[in-house]
């Protein structure tokens, strides 16, 4: 018997954001990040630039909607959250959505998922927003689920998502070639890290010491 779970739609809930499983309530403040400029500027690349509202709309719901709720820990589904500012955080307005990230591809077997499928707002980059994102979902997959495995992955065009997965502690295992086809219909190299198990507790602390007392 295996010991691992699939990820609840429980609230995360840290000092500066929530994590709240991710609905159609959230795509339009989600579409207007994706068509934000800056975004692509800095290698965002598997999603196409939106050409309308409209269109971000609907590329909000095929890219970070289309999975979610569909789990089924054999590979297929995700689990999506909106992460919102939490009051007194300092960041911005309490409830602002400053991006959305998920877990996916969770094999129960083989202790193993992804933590991906991440986009924040420029006007939250280099803030607390990712490491205390980072810290729920990696502790609620340890601590929580049970995962031994947890696979982190971006463009090799992504320099900004390299820089940020490799300050997390992350192992660098290498490289895919040609590994997905983007919006755009070119393909992608993909740069896969992990984290395991016994690294947990090292990284774990490495993201406190980061978000500060």
């Amino acid at each position: 018997m295996h010991g691992a779970l699939l990820p609840t739609a429980d609230p995360l809930v840290g000092r500066w954001i929530r994590l709240d499983p991710l609905g159609e309530a959230d795509v339009d403040e989600l579409a207007r990040l994706l068509e934000d400029p800056e975004v692509y500027a800095h290698g965002f690349v598997m999603v196409r630039r939106p050409t309308s509202p409209g269109d971000a709309r609907a590329l909000a719901r095929s890219v970070f909607l289309a999975e979610h709720g569909r789990a089924d820990g054999r590979g297929r589904g995700c689990t999506a959250y909106a992460v919102r500012l939490v009051p007194g955080g300092g960041l911005g307005p309490a409830g602002a959505l400053a991006g959305s990230s998920a877990l996916w591809g969770a094999d129960l077997e083989h202790e193993t998922i992804h933590l991906g499928r991440t986009l924040y707002g420029p006007r939250w980059w280099g803030t607390q927003v990712n490491p205390e994102a980072k810290l729920l979902l990696l502790a609620h997959c340890f601590e929580d689920c049970g995962y031994g495995r947890v696979t982190i992955q971006t463009d090799a065009a992504n320099a900004r998502s390299q820089a940020a997965i490799t300050k997390l502690g992350a192992v660098r295992e290498g490289v895919l070639r040609r590994h997905r086809r983007r919006e755009d219909g070119s393909f992608r190299d993909t740069v896969v890290y992990s984290v395991v198990r016994e690294e947990w507790p090292a990284v774990k602390a490495r993201l406190l010491a980061r978000l500060g007392p």
